[in-house]
């Protein structure tokens, strides 16, 4: 049966919402040309798009659940592996890049003894992970793997993102840009918010942790003259970081993540707060660059004459502009 016989099947039946079907039929078409332009034969992709579409069948039956923090689901279906196989066909990988390797031997060794790391990051496409684990593949897969994702609450409860979710270590998280939609449930997702801390809290403790967090709180978008933007970075989402590492009882080392990524599958133009959002994908290099280990407390710009407000401020900006230098470095790569 080919992928749209089995999509229409499934809308048929009613396993699958017409609306759903809207989305998959596009996103399929687009999947398709890309993995054919990076030379892909279909015995390769088309087992995982019909696969793809009995996660989602599987989903819509029977959502699933999300912990505050959730690990991976390798079986007895290997969520992670995937995840990776799905999006493999579609990374040119002789072109994708790493930028500053020997910052990846420092953070394995950090994480070999016990401390933990974490990363702050521009975020551009839902794949991200994905394409993490996928650049870090050969040289150092368990950073990959073990990676912990703060996770908004769109990647935890759109039927198409799950299959990929649950393969990933998640911290999930409302973020304010969300959690005053409903005030029914306002108070819900704020205790929600707070067991999640208090799990990421444990885990610091414990040691050997590798986080990564998007202080923007949402992924880049093009801007008008058609050019993707690192988007600003939250001071009192670092803030909140930077005291809960203070607060563990094993060291906690910050390091810049740039990604280059979006053109995966790049986000709608528009922030829309509804499920369902149009997904595009298309073959393409990815790269990210590892930047060198941020002193929190001494960081250029930090004065002793500034309040704690302006120097939250003046961290948040200098993190944001060590992520925007990376980022421009690996364009021209």
């Amino acid at each position: 049966m080919t992928y749209f016989q089995k999509l229409e099947a499934k809308v048929q039946t009613g396993v699958i919402p017409s609306e759903i079907a809207k989305t998959l039929h596009p996103f399929y078409l687009s999947y398709v040309s890309a993995a054919k332009s990076n030379g892909q034969e279909s015995s390769t992709y088309e087992p995982l798009l019909l696969k793809f579409l009995d996660l989602v069948e599987e989903q819509i039956k029977k959502p699933f659940a999300f912990e505050p923090y959730h690990r991976h689901i390798t079986s007895p279906f290997d969520y992670y592996r995937f995840g990776l196989d799905f999006v493999r066909p579609l990374v040119i990988q002789e072109k994708s890049t790493i930028l500053h390797e020997k910052n990846l031997n420092q953070i394995a060794q950090q994480l070999k003894n016990h401390d933990n790391v974490i990363f702050l990051a521009n975020h551009q496409t839902e794949l991200d992970p994905q394409a993490i684990s996928l650049l870090l593949e050969k040289k150092h897969p368990n950073i990959g793997k073990e990676m912990i994702f703060v996770a908004g609450h769109r990647v935890i409860s759109d039927p198409l993102a799950i299959p990929f979710s649950k393969g990933r270590n998640l911290l999930c998280i409302f973020s304010k840009k969300y959690i005053d939609d409903d005030p029914d449930n306002k108070e819900e997702k704020r205790l929600h918010n707070q067991r999640t801390m208090l799990q990421m809290s444990q885990l610091l403790s414990e040691g050997g942790k590798c986080i990564y967090v998007a202080p923007s709180g949402g992924r880049d978008r093009i801007n008008q003259n058609g050019i993707v933007e690192v988007a600003a970075f939250d001071p009192q989402s670092i803030e909140m970081f930077n005291l809960m590492a203070q607060r563990a009882e094993h060291p906690t080392h910050f390091y810049p993540l740039a990604l280059d990524t979006y053109h995966l599958m790049p986000p709608p133009e528009g922030v829309t707060k509804t499920l369902g959002e149009p997904r595009y994908t298309k073959a393409t290099a990815i790269h990210a660059a590892f930047g060198n280990e941020i002193d929190m407390e001494n960081f250029e710009g930090s004065t002793s004459s500034l309040s704690k407000k302006d120097k939250r401020i003046a961290r948040a900006k200098h993190i944001w502009q060590q992520v925007k230098k990376d980022y421009h470095l690996l364009l021209g790569s």
